[in-house]
């Protein structure tokens, strides 16, 4: 069995309650949702592979990231027909914010590993099919949004009399 390693650049971008997803178009996670992102190219600067990743796959073009997490998971899976390979795939994950109102998404198919982009209600992640790095931030933001949540009940509130 082959043994690869990848080291791939990915965005968790929330507006309005909402995860900017992409559908995977091929690979091992083919029609689950993704973070927007993908590989480094050789010499790239990370921040630029974040750009350029969610330019091609997303439309969008005027971001902003800071890292957020790196994480990485292991996964056999058949390759083709004859032959299983074995995937450890590393990921450094961005907090994204526009800088400017974005013109549109993009949300059909890029050609390569997106078969659309599309903003997925918070609390819809849980019933689509996700790839891990998708899942783990999705739980992540649950957690921070309960806790957010949790904190604004336990504060007092003032009542106007």
């Amino acid at each position: 069995m082959e043994k690869y390693t990848h080291l791939g650049i990915y965005g968790v971008l929330i507006r309005n309650q909402r995860l900017l997803l992409v559908q995977k178009a091929r690979g091992p996670h083919r029609g689950k949702w993704d973070l927007p992102g993908g590989s480094v190219e050789f010499g790239e600067e990370p921040e630029r592979t974040l750009q350029r990743e969610f330019l091609e796959e997303t439309g969008l073009s005027s971001i902003q990231g800071t890292i957020r997490t790196a994480v990485s998971y292991t996964l056999i899976y058949q390759y083709d027909e004859s032959r299983l390979e074995e995937l450890h795939h590393i990921g450094i994950i961005y907090d994204v914010e526009l800088t400017e109102e974005p013109a549109g998404l993009k949300a059909e198919a890029d050609g390569e590993d997106s078969l659309g982009a599309a903003w997925i209600p918070l609390e819809r992640l849980s019933a689509l099919p996700l790839t891990p790095f998708a899942e783990m931030m999705a739980e992540q933001i649950m957690d921070e949004d309960d806790k957010r949540t949790t904190k604004n009940d336990l504060e007092p509130h003032m009542s106007e009399e």
